[in-house]
């Protein structure tokens, strides 16, 4: 153990110095000490007798007990109280009264504030010696916030519990005393729904974790209630699937959220807090307004009265009885106006339930699916019913509000998906939601004013641990989303594993985010569901197959990097790494491989190579790896987690295992040497691979003769045991102006080897590599007034978005274009390709346009909005990619230039192909060195 101090700056924790709170007593602005632990005696926690602050003591004892080994008091009168204690008391309770009396403390500028707390160490007048680290809040949840806070200074993660990040132990624990306010929160809900349980967190909680319940009952909520007060949240859509009791008919759920302070609302599903899956039965007749009205308002008007003493915010609308449309509806002008209908009548019972006027009871309508196009049909929504703006499932906002919007009484918010069941494809097994793009959609929901109400999908919770983190910490805090996402999560893996081993861990974890953006593991299969199709060759083959290799080797990188900087791991923290980084890495590496090696296999097997049989056996081996590591998950903590990671969610065909074949090929003598991955770009370093191959005789191989580029291997041989194939890494250090490729003696021969070097005509100029030119920089480096780049985002880490003040316009004057140049060597065909982001319009009086110029020929102007879930928007999500074409016919050698006029604001877009005839067809981004 070793001494800490945690006086850490208050500003990262959302709070500021405040110079005086206390009347009589003069406090210095300048921070000073307060020792929570001496090596001997620990503080004691005071907190009124308020059932959620008497948790909040709970958790603070049992953190001061995991950091220090000593069990904390806790204490409901200061007399109590020993020579130094923590005080959590809610403004104008008798236990801050008696604390005022003997100190002085003044808690009057708290005021009336949502969610605030100060906190202040401040002597005692009457016990000589003794200090009260006073936590005061505005309200009950202000002074949770304050105890979370000292949580995080003593060390504490989030995750302690739902992770197993092992607190440090000290053997000296001071925090900062000094005066301090606390900002208040940005969005005033921030919540979390509870999704897709049924392979993770419901088996879970009911054979493991609450048996004796055997569903998600109140242990479960109470565990998932602190994490929430952990992560600053105050909302909960609970767990809604036909797989689990619904909240409200488990005895004790309804108590633990109140127990907790916990506001309850529910999903786009569900409204007037009903879960009509399971609440719904046959015995009320259909779930028809048309045809069952009596039935339905009565079902309504139980569960207003039922829970009318909790905190709500309660959903209206009417939806079908799941994730469907209104039933009964004969056109979308009837389901309009009996929608605007059922709302008026909830709004008559929830008032009749609470005996208050309507507008005071929070409500909110998500515009979710078809409830959006019958909000665009004109709905009439009342003015205090706080729209709520849902993304795509893909993690694109499908719209945000219009100025007029955004003057309603009821504000907006937004859902949003970092896990998701539906087509064209669920991804509900790993999390890799990008967080730029996470921070890049919430950028706009605050910029646009959706700042009421924020609630992620989290499906299960786990794997989701740091995206759903991110998301809360940018829903408490606007100031984060100023914060590239990069330093937000080097600085949460700092937390979890220490300033030594976090960065390298974010970076693991950051190339993870950048290859699941490409294609989400979920979605190697390259097929679809609703309805359910078998897995398809993947898309990285149809270039020839060096893609898919090179996809395998990036992948099979980061997980030797992840599994190296496991073993520097502290054995207490063992587990939380294998959860939070290495078991996700390792699940995408190897559903990447099996599937892609056994795409190459079938490639192979046509062109008759071997390695093809090699290439299978490694796939079944990867397929093994998948399944030992979730036992391994689910076998952590003795058994704690067991249920909770399951490697098939809903058993689709891109989980299930597939066939390895095998094939018998005739054998051959003789060698070949693959160098169509040997393009270097002068003066920029880059490792590419070359690949030797043979067709069933063993062969020894060398290489010879290269010069300003270095082989990873001099020498190898082909045998049954590599498939007869060996790649090998080169490397280029960027410094020769002409290296020398060299040959290969393989069999006895030797093979001359083809490599190419491009040169560049400037230190970021676009070249041509594989008959294609990227731009992904405009002329100059940086964009033009009407652009700006957003950090972390698209192929090169980079992406440009057209700037959100810009109005739509429907030419190009006045617009302030982005400019590039590239320049070709000879005359012919071309085809450009502009590629963006998925996103969608910014508001309903927005489109999604760019007007495109190439050289002096006529501007094009380019559509990308598209309606519902067509084909393309089904491609477009599952590759976090749109793209529309111009034809460059007789396109002549030499300079040529583009001009790319926003149109529309919001526009993302990621990089300009210039492909030249004959260029592969890649999946992903083409090659820039």
């Amino acid at each position: 153990m070793a001494a800490l101090t945690r006086s850490r700056s208050a500003m990262l924790l959302g709070i500021a110095p405040v110079a005086f709170l206390c009347s009589g007593t003069t406090i210095a602005q300048d921070r000073q000490q307060v020792v929570l632990f001496d090596g001997e005696s620990v503080a004691s926690v005071v907190h009124d007798p308020a059932r959620p602050l008497a948790l909040a003591a709970t958790m603070l004892a049992g953190d001061l007990q995991s950091v220090t080994n000593q069990a904390a008091g806790t204490f409901t009168s200061i007399e109590d109280c020993g020579m130094t204690c923590v005080v959590i008391a809610a403004k104008d309770s008798p236990l801050l009264a008696a604390v005022a009396q003997d100190t002085g403390l003044d808690a009057a500028q708290l005021g009336d504030q949502w969610e605030q707390y100060v906190r202040v160490a401040l002597p005692s007048r009457t016990v000589a010696g003794r200090t009260y680290l006073v936590i005061a809040g505005s309200d009950t949840r202000g002074a949770i916030w304050g105890t979370v806070d000292l949580t995080r200074e003593m060390g504490v993660s989030a995750w302690e519990w739902w992770a197993d990040v092992a607190p440090t132990r000290v053997d000296r624990l001071v925090v900062d005393g000094g005066s301090r306010l606390s900002k208040a929160p940005s969005v005033q809900y921030r919540g979390i729904f509870l999704n897709d349980e049924d392979w993770g967190l419901q088996p879970w909680a009911a054979r493991t974790f609450e048996a004796e319940v055997g569903d998600i009952g109140p242990k479960t909520y109470g565990r998932i209630f602190q994490l929430m007060w952990r992560l600053k949240a105050n909302l909960i859509w609970p767990a809604m699937h036909d797989s689990t009791t619904p909240f409200y008919q488990i005895a004790g759920n309804a108590d633990a959220a109140r127990d907790h302070a916990i506001v309850v609302g529910t999903s786009h599903a569900e409204p007037m807090m009903r879960n009509n899956v399971r609440e719904w039965d046959d015995a009320r007749g259909e779930f028809n307004f048309f045809t069952n009205r009596a039935a339905m308002l009565d079902y309504w008007r139980d569960r207003a009265e039922e829970v009318r003493g909790f905190e709500n915010i309660y959903s209206v609308g009417l939806r079908g009885k799941h994730d469907s449309a209104m039933e009964g509806a004969a056109t979308p002008e009837i389901a309009r106006d009996t929608m605007a209908e059922v709302i008026g009548l909830q709004r008559d019972l929830l008032a009749e339930a609470q005996g208050t006027p309507a507008t005071q009871i929070p409500q909110a309508l998500t515009l979710y699916k078809e409830v959006l196009d019958l909000y665009g049909m004109g709905l009439k929504v009342p003015e205090d019913v706080t729209l709520v703006w849902p993304e795509n499932n893909y993690g694109y906002i499908n719209q945000l509000p219009t100025p007029a919007e955004q003057a309603r009484s009821g504000g907006s918010g937004v859902y949003y998906h970092i896990s998701y069941w539906g087509r064209p494809h669920d991804y509900l097994w790993l999390a890799t939601t990008h967080p730029a793009l996470i921070r890049e959609q919430l950028d706009r929901a605050w910029q646009m004013q959706a700042r009421r109400i924020w609630v992620v999908n989290v499906g299960d919770i786990k794997p989701g641990e740091y995206l759903t983190q991110y998301f809360l910490d940018l829903a408490f805090d606007d100031d984060q989303l100023k914060l590239a996402p990069r330093a937000h999560l080097e600085r949460w893996m700092g937390e979890q594993f220490g300033a030594e081993l976090g960065p390298e861990a974010a970076a693991i974890l950051t190339r993870y985010y950048d290859l699941a953006f490409e294609r989400r593991p979920e979605f190697m299969g390259f097929n679809q569901v609703e309805p359910t199709r078998p897995v398809l060759i993947g898309d990285y083959i149809r270039s020839g197959g060096a893609e898919a290799q090179q996809r395998i080797d990036v992948y099979a990188g980061l997980r030797a990097q992840a599994e190296a900087l496991a073993a520097r791991v502290p054995a207490e923290r063992q587990d939380a790494f294998f959860q939070l980084v290495l078991y996700p890495v390792r699940g995408a590496a190897s559903i990447n491989e099996r599937n892609l090696k056994l795409d190459l296999a079938a490639l192979y097997t046509r062109q008759g190579r071997p390695v093809a049989n090699q290439l299978s056996v490694e796939a079944q081996a990867a397929h093994v790896r998948i399944v030992s590591d979730t036992a391994q998950y689910n076998a952590l903590g003795d058994g704690k987690w067991a249920g909770m990671m399951d490697l098939a969610p809903r058993r689709l065909p891109v989980f299930a295992e597939p066939s390895y074949p095998q094939a018998r090929f005739a054998e051959r003598a003789g060698c070949a040497v693959d160098a169509s991955e040997l393009t270097f770009v002068q003066g920029r370093p880059a490792v590419h691979a070359l690949t030797i191959y043979g067709w069933g005789e063993d062969a020894a191989w060398t290489l010879a003769g290269q010069t300003g580029i270095v082989p990873g291997l001099a020498s190898g041989r082909l045998a049954a045991g590599n498939g007869y194939q060996q790649r090998v890494s080169v490397s280029y250090d960027g410094q020769a102006a002409a290296p020398v490729f060299g040959k290969v003696t393989c069999g006895g021969k030797d093979l001359a080897i083809s490599g190419r070097i491009v040169t560049a005509t400037g230190p970021d100029a676009p070249v041509e590599i594989e008959r294609t030119i990227t731009l992904v920089r405009p002329e100059g480096g940086e964009p033009s007034p009407d652009w700006e780049w957003i950090d972390g985002l698209g192929s090169s880490g980079r992406a440009l978005r057209s700037r959100l003040a810009l109005a739509s316009r429907e030419g190009p004057a006045g617009t302030a274009a982005l400019g590039y140049r590239f320049e070709t060597g000879a005359a012919g065909d071309a085809v450009l390709h502009v590629v963006g982001l998925p996103v969608h319009p910014l508001t309903s009086a927005n489109g999604l346009r760019l007007a495109v110029q190439v050289d002096d020929q006529p501007l094009v102007v380019l559509d990308f909005e598209t309606h519902g879930r067509s084909d393309e928007w089904k491609r477009n999500v599952l590759s976090n990619s749109a793209r529309r074409t111009i034809a460059l016919p007789h396109l002549a050698p030499g300079l040529h230039s583009i001009r790319v006029h926003a149109l529309d604001p919001g526009f993302l877009l990621d990089r300009l192909e210039v492909r030249l005839d004959g260029a592969p067809d890649r999946y992903g981004a083409p090659p820039l060195r």
